[in-house]
């Protein structure tokens, strides 16, 4: 290069899938007609509604519809998003003010970083937690605070151990509830002492919300006493309607704070293609039967992912909501002692070593089989240490892929 990158790249690596993928690309072709089994990543596999694609087909053949648009996205879409957002988690928004359509809630945790944090501020975020909470927050020089979730405690917060932490600094906080990578269920008592504290400490807090309609019940933290003044949450099309790829994505809450946010998104795009926000529309109306024809499909992928847990011998909650099964990997010969302390100082998403010589031993299970089955399954590492003993299987994967990932993982212990 002729120029060097920005001081602030140095903090930050390319994306684990992205790294992962290229070498699951090298593998499969070493071995053409047996490709790896992918379970890795969250991309669902399914097709939108019907209705959300001709609505996308109809506005294409349009002549009129392909220039740019709004910042603010279609008044129908500020619109869909408030009712759906009425209906399913009894939150009344104002479509003017209080809803910012976004190119998917992953564009959110960047842009509300950049829009809130200076250098030198600091950010609560989930050990273990979505790689880009981290990321983002390093993206902007500001520094990383890990707080714990611990399967011990159900993957929820340890609130004496939050208010025992030095605050100082802290400006935002990330929350994600349904949880990933742990599959924990949204709870109204424990989204009331998360806007009680970030509340009484004067934190910015952000639930990130994509998982509520799959294997879950639909809340949001907004609906509870008092968030509006120091909650926003983010959510997605990508998970509950199968549009990932369409990315589309939302910020709701504080009208102040959506004002603020719109004067960096506004530098970044000059909006979102109209046919893609009337087929969030389409999508946004659909009724109770999508979900339940959705989460019937993830209920029979659930059950395979869990027996190839117990086909590995993991330990897991087969009741978890959300696209994945999470569980705790068997204790393998010579590993005695090494698991990672929970708590260390280890950021969410680095690369996690179980001591200063040894890979985790859920990266070096996931190895294993992706080396010797073909199957690839997300070590726990990549969010934080405290998933360095955990492997992670998507639901994105139909019935008979699941079932040959099965007898693939079966077989290649059967040989040894």
């Amino acid at each position: 290069m002729i120029i060097n990158p920005a001081d602030r790249t140095i903090s930050v690596k390319e994306y684990y899938f992205s790294i992962k993928n290229k070498e699951i690309v090298r593998i499969n072709a070493s071995r053409p007609g047996d490709p790896v089994i992918n379970l890795g990543i969250g991309s669902p596999d399914g097709a939108p509604s019907q209705e959300a694609v001709e609505a996308m087909v109809d506005c294409a053949r349009k002549a009129t519809t392909h220039g740019y648009q709004s910042y603010i996205g279609i008044p129908e879409l500020r619109h869909a998003i408030a009712g759906w957002y009425s209906r399913w988690y009894g939150v009344e928004l104002d479509p003017a003010s209080e809803i910012q359509p976004l190119t998917g809630s992953k564009e959110g945790i960047l842009l509300l970083s950049l829009t809130f944090l200076n250098k030198g501020d600091k950010v609560l975020v989930p050990n273990p937690g979505y790689p880009t909470y981290t990321s983002a927050t390093r993206m902007c020089e500001a520094e990383v605070v890990n707080y714990n979730l611990l399967e011990d405690g159900g993957w929820y917060p340890d609130f004496d151990q939050l208010e025992s932490m030095d605050l100082t600094g802290v400006k935002l906080m990330w929350a994600n509830y349904p949880n990933m990578p742990t599959g924990a269920p949204a709870r109204r008592d424990v989204f009331e002492r998360l806007v009680s504290f970030a509340s009484r400490h004067g934190i910015l807090l952000v639930n990130d919300n994509p998982y509520g309609f799959i294997l879950n019940e639909p809340q949001s933290i907004l609906a509870i006493p008092g968030a509006r003044e120091c909650c926003m949450e983010l959510n997605s099309l990508s998970k509950s309607h199968n549009m990932a790829g369409w990315r589309v994505g939302m910020l709701v809450g504080d009208a102040a704070v959506i004002k603020e946010v719109l004067k960096v998104k506004s530098q970044m795009d000059s909006g979102m293609f109209r046919g893609i926000q009337e087929a969030a529309v389409a999508a946004l109306n659909a009724g109770p039967e999508w979900y339940e024809a959705l989460n019937a499909e993830y209920r029979r992928r659930r059950e395979l992912a869990c027996r190839i847990m117990d086909t590995i011998g993991c330990t897991y909650d087969a009741n978890a909501g959300g696209l994945y099964v999470w569980g705790r990997v068997p204790q393998m010969p010579g590993q005695a002692g090494h698991d990672v302390d929970a708590g260390s100082d280890a950021d969410a998403g680095s690369d996690v070593m179980a001591d200063s010589d040894r890979p985790s031993p859920a990266a070096v299970l996931s190895d294993k089989y992706l080396y010797e089955a073909g199957v690839f399954l997300t070590p726990g590492f990549i969010f934080g240490s405290n998933g360095a003993n955990y492997l992670r299987i998507s639901l994105c994967a139909n019935v008979p892929t699941l079932e040959k990932a099965l007898e693939k993982i079966a077989f290649s212990l059967s040989v040894k």
